[in-house]
C-alpha cells in the first residue's frame, strides 16, 4: 500500500482569466499557513495521505471479510458500507452507499449500512479545504496550493465533521475509490483462480463474468480477494466514467424512510441502556451567568431523585449549555420537576447588561470607525461619472436551531471506560470531549452515533456531551441520559450571528454600476467554535462572517467588499447556511433596490450582470422560465445565490393582505454539478425552502438584560403545513464534480420574497425577519 494515492497538485486555470485577489487577503492565507508551522520542508510538498484503509482493521460480522477501510463483504452476498456521516435528513445514509455500489458493480438494495469507527480515513478533507477566503471565480497557484495544503492537515486532524454541505463532496472520491479497489481484488481473485487475464472478465449486479460463461459471486471470492488483491490500491484503478454510472444520477428511494415510518427508527433520544438513569437541567437564565449556590437536599426527597451534579466545571467558555445544575433520577419526568424545584442562587455576571438593541448599537459603531478586513477588492472606489448613488443599511438578528429532536446525549463511565450514544454530526469531536471530561484516553471512548432529529449545526457541538460525562461520572457506572427541555434548548442555544450591513453603489447615466462597495458587523463563529470544540485559537478574519458578499458572483468592475468581527458575549454556533443564510438576503436585496433606482427590471439587471458567468444565468433563466406568468393579484420576486460550490436561482410568488405575507409557490433551479440522486436534490430544496421561510417571516432570537426572550415554538415559530408554498425543483445538467446540496436552498429565498412584497406594497422590507408596519 502506497501512501501517495491521491497524487501532485494540479494547478488548474479555464474560463476567466484569474482574478486577482488583494494583497491583503494572499499575505494573510500564505502568512498564517507559514506562521502555523504546516509549510515544513518535505512535508508540504507530499500527498495527503491514503483514505483507503483504517489504522486497526475494520470490525466486521461474523463471516464477513473486509476489503478495506469502507468495504466488508457478507456471507449471504450483501455488503456492508461505512458511512462516516450522520444521517440528519439529508439522505447520506443513501446517496454514500450509492457512489460504492455504483464503482462496486452491486445493486443497491445488496448494500447495508455499516457504523463508521473513529479513523482519520473518514476524516472530512472538505469542510477545512472550503474555509478558506478565495473567491470563486479565483484561479491559480496561490489558490491550489492553500487548498492542497488544508487538504493534508485535515487529514492529519480526522475531525469526522457532518457539516457544510460536504458530505457527497468529500466522499465522492475516496468512497468511489473504496468501490473500485474492492471490485478490481474481486476480479483479481477470479483471474488467479480461473487462471485468466482479468481484462477478459466482467462484474455485474455482485459477479465476477468471464468470457467463457463463468460466474462467481463477491460472497464466494471474498477471502481470495482479501488474499491476493491485497497490493492493490487506489492508484490503480480506473473509476467509472459518468457515461458509464448505472447509479450515479438515478432516483432511488431513501433508505431511512421505512424506519422513519414505522417508528423502529432510534434517534439519540430514544437511546435505551440497561440500567439507565435520566437528568434534567437547571442552567443560569443569563448569559455567561454562573452559579452561585444550590439546596441539593431541598430536592433529594423527590419520588425518584438519587442525586444533584453541579455540572458548570464542565463545559468550555461561550458554549450554548454555561452553567448549570442536573438533576438525576429513575424517570425524566422525575428529574425535570426536582430540576425545576431546585433553589439555585446565580451569579449574573456582565451578561445581565446585554440587549439586541446594545448590540446593534455597537455594530453601528463599529461600522462607522473600523475599516475591517477587506475579504475582496477590485478595481476602486474613486470613479467618474457617477449619476446617481444609492445606498442602505440592512440588518438580521440571531436566530436558534430550534430542531425537533431536543439536544440530549447518553453516556455511562465505569472501569475507566467511556460510552457514548449520540445524535452527533461530530462523533471524533464528541470522543474527545468525553475523554477530556472524564479524564481517560481517547481510545477508552466508545460512541453509537444515533440517527439526528435535525442537525442544522447544533449538534456540531460538544456541550450536552461534555455534560452528560459529567453527571455519569457521578452515577456509580450506571448509564445516564440527558435531556433539554425545548425552553433549554431554545434559551441556550449557539446562536447564528446578528449582523449589520451598509451598502453604497454609484451608478452611471445608462444605470449601470460603477461600483459597489459593503462592509458588514457581526460575531464570528470561528473565533468560538474553533477554541470551545476542538482546542485551536479562534483569530485572524473568518469567512463565514462575509460569505454571500465578497464571493457574489456579478461582474462589477470596482468593488470593495469588508468586514468588521465585533466579539460576541452571545454564544455563536453554525446554522444551515452559516453567513449564506444572512448576507445572500443583504446583497440581492440590494442589488433589488439598485436595479429599481436604474429603472430596470430587476431580473434583467442580473442577466447583464452574468455574461461571463453562464452556470449562473442558465439557473436563472431555467427559474424564471419555469415560474411563469405571474397570477392576479400576486408577485414574483427573484433572488439568485452561490453557496457552497452551487448555483441556485428561486421564485417566490407571494400575495399580501394587510399585514399578512404568504409564499405560495416557490421554483428553485440548482445546477450543484453531478447529482448523486435527483430525489435528494429536490427533498433537500423543498426543506431548505420551508426551513429558510421560517426564518425570513418569523425567526428572530431577542435578548433584555441578559435573558434570551424567546422560549418555545410558541414564540419562535416554524412554519407550519398549511403555510408552507409548493415548491418546484429544477436539476439544471452539468459535467462538474458534486457541489453542496443541504444548504444552498436557504439563502435565495428571503431576497426573493423580499423583491415580491416590494412590487406589491412598495416597502422596501431591510431587516429579518420581514414585517410589514
Amino acid at each position: 500500500m502506497r501512501d501517495d494515492a491521491d497524487g501532485k497538485p494540479v494547478v488548474e486555470k479555464r474560463g476567466r482569466p484569474d482574478a486577482a485577489p488583494s494583497r491583503t487577503r494572499r499575505r494573510f492565507l500564505l502568512g498564517g499557513l507559514l506562521g502555523s508551522g504546516a509549510l515544513l520542508v518535505g512535508w508540504g510538498v507530499q500527498p495527503p495521505r491514503q483514505r483507503l484503509h483504517t489504522a486497526e482493521p475494520l470490525p466486521v460480522e461474523q463471516g464477513a471479510v473486509a476489503l478495506n477501510g469502507w468495504v466488508a463483504l457478507n456471507p449471504d452476498g450483501s455488503v456492508s458500507v461505512v458511512v462516516p456521516r450522520s444521517e440528519m435528513g439529508q439522505g447520506v445514509h443513501t446517496a454514500l452507499p450509492m457512489l460504492v455500489a455504483e464503482e462496486l458493480d452491486m445493486p443497491l438494495e445488496a448494500v447495508r449500512i455499516a457504523a463508521a469507527p473513529i479513523d482519520k480515513i473518514f476524516g472530512n478533507l472538505t469542510v477545512l479545504r472550503e474555509n478558506l477566503p478565495f473567491h470563486p471565480d479565483q484561479r491559480g497557484n496561490v489558490k491550489d496550493g492553500a487548498q492542497w495544503m488544508l487538504s493534508k492537515i485535515g487529514r492529519e486532524l480526522g475531525i469526522m465533521f457532518t457539516g457544510g454541505s460536504t458530505s457527497v463532496k468529500d466522499a465522492w472520491l475516496p468512497m468511489r475509490e473504496a468501490g473500485a479497489v474492492a471490485r478490481a481484488m474481486l476480479v483479481e481473485a477470479a483471474a488467479t483462480d480461473w487462471k485468466l487475464p482479468a481484462a477478459q472478465l466482467r462484474t455485474e449486479d455482485g459477479f465476477v463474468i468471464g468470457r467463457d460463461g463463468r460466474r462467481a459471486s463477491y460472497a464466494s471470492l471474498a477471502a481470495r480477494a482479501a488474499e491476493v488483491g491485497a497490493g492493490i490500491d487506489a492508484s490503480d484503478v480506473k473509476l467509472k466514467e459518468p457515461r458509464a454510472f448505472r447509479l450515479i444520477g438515478k432516483a432511488a428511494p431513501r433508505r431511512d424512510t421505512p424506519a422513519k415510518v414505522d417508528g423502529s427508527a432510534l434517534f439519540g433520544i430514544d437511546a435505551r441502556v440497561p440500567g439507565m438513569l435520566y437528568a434534567a437541567l437547571k442552567m443560569s437564565p443569563t448569559i455567561g451567568g454562573t452559579v452561585a449556590s444550590f439546596d441539593a437536599a431541598s430536592v433529594k426527597a423527590m419520588p425518584g431523585v438519587t442525586g444533584v451534579v453541579d455540572i458548570s466545571s464542565a463545559l468550555g467558555a461561550r458554549a450554548g449549555a454555561g452553567a448549570g445544575v442536573a438533576v438525576v433520577a429513575r424517570s425524566w419526568w422525575q428529574a425535570k420537576s426536582a430540576a425545576a424545584a431546585l433553589p439555585v442562587a446565580w451569579n449574573a455576571g456582565e451578561g445581565a447588561t446585554l440587549s439586541s438593541e446594545a448590540i446593534f448599537a455597537g455594530f453601528a459603531a463599529a461600522l462607522d470607525k473600523e475599516s475591517g478586513y477587506t475579504y475582496f477588492e477590485a478595481g476602486t472606489q474613486d470613479v467618474a461619472n457617477v449619476a446617481k448613488t444609492v445606498s442602505a443599511e440592512y440588518r438580521a438578528p440571531f436566530l436558534a436551531h430550534a430542531a425537533m429532536e431536543p439536544v440530549n446525549c447518553t453516556a455511562q463511565v465505569a472501569d475507566g471506560k467511556v460510552r457514548l450514544w449520540a445524535s452527533t454530526q461530530v462523533p471524533s469531536i464528541a470522543v474527545d470531549v468525553a475523554a477530556k471530561v472524564a479524564g481517560v484516553a481517547r481510545e477508552d471512548v466508545a460512541i453509537e452515533v444515533m440517527l439526528l432529529g435535525g442537525g442544522f449545526g447544533r449538534r456540531l457541538e460538544g456541550d450536552m456531551v461534555a455534560q452528560a460525562v459529567a453527571v455519569a461520572m457521578q452515577t456509580a457506572g450506571r448509564p445516564v441520559q440527558l435531556v433539554w427541555t425545548r425552553e433549554d434548548d431554545t434559551t441556550h442555544d449557539v446562536y447564528r450571528p446578528a449582523a449589520l450591513a451598509r451598502f453604497t453603489a454609484r451608478l452611471d447615466a445608462s444605470g449601470s454600476i460603477l461600483a459597489w462597495d459593503n462592509k458588514s458587523a457581526s460575531g464570528a463563529i470561528g473565533h468560538q467554535y474553533f477554541p470551545r470544540n476542538l482546542g485551536l485559537p479562534g483569530i485572524g478574519p473568518d469567512k463565514t462572517t462575509a460569505e454571500g458578499e465578497y464571493d457574489m458572483q456579478y461582474e462589477i468592475a470596482n468593488q470593495r467588499i469588508a468586514h468588521v468581527i465585533v466579539d460576541s458575549a452571545v454564544p455563536l454556533g453554525y446554522w444551515r447556511s452559516v453567513g449564506h443564510s444572512h448576507n445572500a438576503f443583504f446583497k440581492e436585496a440590494f442589488l433589488d433596490e439598485v436595479a429599481h433606482a436604474a429603472g430596470q427590471d430587476p431580473v434583467s439587471y442580473r442577466r447583464a450582470l452574468l455574461a461571463e458567468h453562464p452556470r449562473h444565468l442558465a439557473v436563472l433563466d431555467k427559474a424564471v422560465a419555469a415560474a411563469g406568468p405571474v397570477p392576479a393579484g400576486r408577485a414574483h420576486g427573484v433572488a439568485l445565490h452561490q453557496s457552497f460550490g452551487s448555483i441556485v436561482a428561486q421564485v417566490a410568488e407571494v400575495s399580501v393582505e394587510g399585514t399578512d405575507i404568504r409564499v405560495h409557490r416557490v421554483v428553485c433551479a440548482i445546477d450543484c454539478g453531478i447529482v448523486v440522486n435527483p430525489n435528494i436534490v429536490a427533498q433537500q430544496m423543498e426543506g431548505a425552502v420551508v426551513f429558510g421561510l421560517s426564518a425570513a417571516l418569523a425567526g428572530e432570537i431577542t435578548i433584555a438584560d441578559g435573558r434570551v426572550q424567546q422560549t418555545n415554538y410558541g414564540d419562535y415559530p416554524v412554519l407550519r403545513m398549511d403555510r408552507a408554498p409548493t415548491v418546484e425543483t429544477i436539476i439544471v445538467p452539468s459535467a462538474e464534480p458534486p457541489e453542496g446540496v443541504g444548504e444552498p436552498g436557504v439563502p435565495p429565498i428571503a431576497p426573493a420574497v423580499a423583491s415580491a412584497v416590494f412590487q406589491l406594497t412598495g416597502q422596501r422590507l431591510r431587516s429579518l425577519p420581514l414585517r410589514l408596519a
